[in-house]
């Protein structure tokens, strides 16, 4: 990898504070995050971690399909087109953030992908599904998991 390519990278990183400060869960008044708050903290964080930390060049993010279905973001890992779910937590007290991607929620996301991939008239490009695992402990930066190739497209279903 040229200097020139890791250069964006190096810069950012003094700056992205956002992924390394610590996080609070309560606003001004002392009220705890909801949950819109909390998922889209974790995508911000998420996002930035797979560009500043993977190398992954970010396409999109919140990738709606006209008929349904989504993907939190979109990326590139070199020659891999990546979709992308970011589960967000404050606890893992009931599992971890990746066991709430369940069949329904996998086939939301492929949903979105097949749009995505119809948009681009279905280039011959390796794509994969992965799962970005964000857990918010107050007082503590984040912590991400990133799950590659979480999840395929069932035996059924081809582009």
């Amino acid at each position: 990898m040229s200097l020139i390519w890791q250069l964006p990278r190096w810069m950012a990183r003094p700056c992205d504070r956002l992924r390394l400060r610590p996080v609070r869960l309560f606003d001004e008044t002392g009220t705890k995050w909801d949950k819109d708050r909390v998922g889209a903290f974790g995508e911000e964080v998420a996002a930035r971690w797979l560009w500043l930390q993977g190398g992954c060049p970010v396409l999109a993010r919140n990738f709606r399909a006209p008929e349904g279905g989504e993907v939190d973001v979109v990326c590139r890992d070199r020659r891999t087109l990546v979709f992308a779910e970011v589960k967000t937590r404050t606890s893992e007290a009931f599992g971890r953030p990746a066991a709430a991607v369940d069949a329904l929620k996998q086939a939301l996301i492929i949903r979105g992908a097949r749009e995505w991939m119809r948009l681009l008239d279905w280039p011959p490009i390796v794509h994969r599904f992965d799962i970005v695992e964000i857990v918010l402990t107050d007082g503590r930066p984040p912590a991400v998991t990133w799950l590659r190739s979480a999840f395929v497209l069932p035996d059924a279903e081809h582009w």
